[in-house]
């Protein structure tokens, strides 16, 4: 997997590529057909396979204020689309001179010069250049003009309705994991530092590797089964609480807070991806500490036995 940053000024790189293009947060099935796409004109035409997709978000960069939306990390994307096959995948600088950019400009300057490709795969709802001028059947037509392939993908649709990254988005938002891990084939994972917290957990026998939301979206805030990986490329049992801390006072911003069973290393500032698996119950506010305390235990209880 190569991951090439790029802009609209970027000299060409002439890789000829089936082009996979989108936001792709989440990569679920209905990228995944997108990407499937690509893969087969890429195959037709003997051509390498890759993914473009914007940094940052567009909605991040013309709505600066929206509330966090990512369903995954840069890093955790280009997993995902390495795993359906894509060998490159190009990081689109997207700024005030990309989104001014008219849909034949962006083409020109990004699709054929920078990337030179020879086959560009989209969703049925992709639209690009300034203010959104273009769509699909567009980028057809210039496809067609300036002598590239294009595979339009229809929606996927699961169980009748449309997947989409708002779909699971929903699904997170009401602890309906069974669902959001299904139209991502993976389960939804938070990914971050982990940070020192203040230790609370390390004085009832129960500490916890703190790790910020930052840009994820809000899954529902509360308790769940969960699982972990520390760096190592092995997946551990936990036990996770996802919120704001109301039993302590002040305020507090939101947190992912994992307890990984049956472990003891220093693990600050390493990279955490928890995976979380099964909800359990909400977060709420606790009369006394002792009370939380008897809680954790029924936590701890339940999550080992939703993760058995």
């Amino acid at each position: 997997m190569r991951i090439v940053s790029i802009s609209a000024d970027t000299q060409p790189l002439n890789a000829g590529a089936s082009l996979a293009v989108g936001n792709f947060d989440g990569v679920h099935i209905g990228h995944q057909a997108v990407v499937q796409a690509a893969r087969a004109a890429g195959a037709a035409l003997g051509a390498p396979v890759a993914a473009a997709v914007f940094s940052p978000h567009p909605k991040s960069f013309f709505q600066p204020g929206a509330a966090p939306f990512r369903l995954q990390s840069d890093a955790q994307r280009a997993k995902a689309l390495a795993a359906c096959g894509v060998e490159t995948v190009y990081v689109i600088q997207f700024d005030e001179s990309l989104a001014k950019l008219t849909d034949v400009s962006f083409i020109q300057q990004v699709l054929l010069q920078a990337i030179g490709v020879q086959h560009v795969s989209v969703g049925f709802d992709y639209h690009y250049g300034r203010g959104r001028m273009a769509d699909a059947s567009t980028l057809t037509v210039h496809g067609a003009a300036f002598g590239f392939g294009v595979s339009v993908v229809d929606a996927v649709l699961q169980d009748g309705e449309k997947v989409s990254s708002s779909g699971v988005r929903t699904a997170l938002s009401v602890g309906d994991l069974a669902r959001a891990g299904a139209w991502m084939t993976r389960p939804f994972a938070i990914e971050g530092v982990v940070a020192q917290g203040f230790q609370r957990g390390r004085t009832i026998g129960v500490p916890t590797a703190n790790v910020a939301l930052n840009d994820y979206t809000r899954p529902r805030f509360g308790v769940y089964a969960a699982r972990v990986n520390v760096g190592d490329g092995v997946w551990r049992p936990a036990v996770a609480n996802c919120g704001v801390k109301p039993t302590i006072a002040g305020e507090h911003a939101p947190l992912l807070e994992t307890h990984i069973f049956e472990f003891d290393q220093d693990i600050y500032d390493r990279i955490l991806e928890t995976q979380l698996l099964s909800f359990i119950r909400d977060e709420r506010k606790f009369e006394s500490f002792d009370a939380l305390r008897a809680q954790i235990a029924l936590d701890m209880e339940a999550a080992r036995a939703a993760l058995a």
